[in-house]
């Protein structure tokens, strides 16, 4: 009975730890949340493949009369994300201006993994800034989401090709035409056997 009773109270402790983690983040200027795949953020234990889509969804509430500043950050210097839709590119803001106080917009994007970054964890980050004045402003940033980038393809998704000059139909530099090195140089023999020869 006393296990019983220990598991029940670490499944409720694990359930409210999920949900402190879970809450938006709100400061005196704003509101924000963030859901990946439709888990609140921050998402963490989340594998995705190369050309697997995932969706980014983000919401943002002012409470004062001014600018908005919304942007996702890749921190990473490989570009470990391509965006398929939403209202930005990763790493571009996105402005919005002369709002009031309970102006709400929800963004949504559809990104998938590039393969350019693979076998550990890309963030996806997110920052918000709310500007009342120039100098009277207050930031958000956290990790919306942390998946763990596999080296596998995605089915059904389209595999970014490299050209590989051995496939195509024209020679490469280094291949040249079979035997050609070897026929210029026994012209170049016969060339100097023959000026000996006149010489001669």
């Amino acid at each position: 009975m006393n296990k019983i009773f220990f598991v029940v109270v670490i499944i409720l402790m694990l359930n409210i730890n999920q949900n402190a983690f879970a809450e938006p983040i709100e400061n005196d200027f704003g509101i924000v949340d963030a859901w990946f795949n439709g888990k609140e953020a921050t998402v963490e234990n989340v594998q995705l493949k190369i050309g697997e889509k995932a969706e980014v969804k983000v919401e943002v509430t002012s409470k004062i009369n001014g600018h908005v500043i919304v942007k996702l950050i890749n921190p990473l210097v490989t570009e470990s994300y391509e965006v398929i839709t939403g209202p930005s590119l990763i790493d571009k803001r996105i402005d919005n201006l002369n709002i009031e106080s309970g102006w709400t917009e929800t963004y949504v994007w559809t990104i998938k993994p590039t393969g350019k970054w693979t076998n550990g964890n890309a963030p996806i980050n997110l920052y918000v800034q709310f500007n009342e004045a120039y100098d009277e402003y207050e930031r958000v940033q956290f990790t919306i989401a942390n998946p763990y980038i596999l080296d596998e393809q995605y089915p059904g998704s389209t595999p970014k090709l490299t050209p590989n000059p051995k496939s195509t139909d024209q020679p490469s530099s280094s291949e040249g035409l079979p035997g050609f090195g070897v026929m210029v140089a026994l012209m170049g023999v016969a060339v100097v056997v023959l000026t000996r020869r006149s010489l001669h």
